[in-house]
């Protein structure tokens, strides 16, 4: 029963991941004016010689900064429960 279940949670998921892989469409992006924008104003406007870093930093800063943010906190749980893990067998290892 158990392995039949198992066997069934694999199905569904290898259908998802083929259904989401055969709907994906490669090609040209869509033109916008912000990207023409950019390359026009991206260096006198954030002082960066390089427009990708113009615009992480300055035009998306605080995404970035939000980004960071979420991965410095699953780095810090996950080191808190990892450290944890490793005090609770070190005392059943005494006893």
């Amino acid at each position: 029963m158990k392995n039949t279940f198992q066997i069934g949670i694999l199905v569904v998921c290898a259908a998802a991941f083929l259904m989401a892989g055969l709907n994906l469409s490669f090609g040209a992006p869509a033109y916008t004016d912000m990207d023409d924008y950019m390359l026009a104003h991206g260096q006198e406007e954030t002082g960066s010689n390089n427009i990708v870093t113009g615009v992480v930093f300055d035009y998306r800063g605080f995404d970035t900064l939000g980004e960071a943010t979420v991965l410095f906190t699953v780095v810090l749980g996950a080191g808190l429960v990892f450290r944890r893990l490793g005090k609770k067998e070190d005392e059943y290892e005494y006893e």
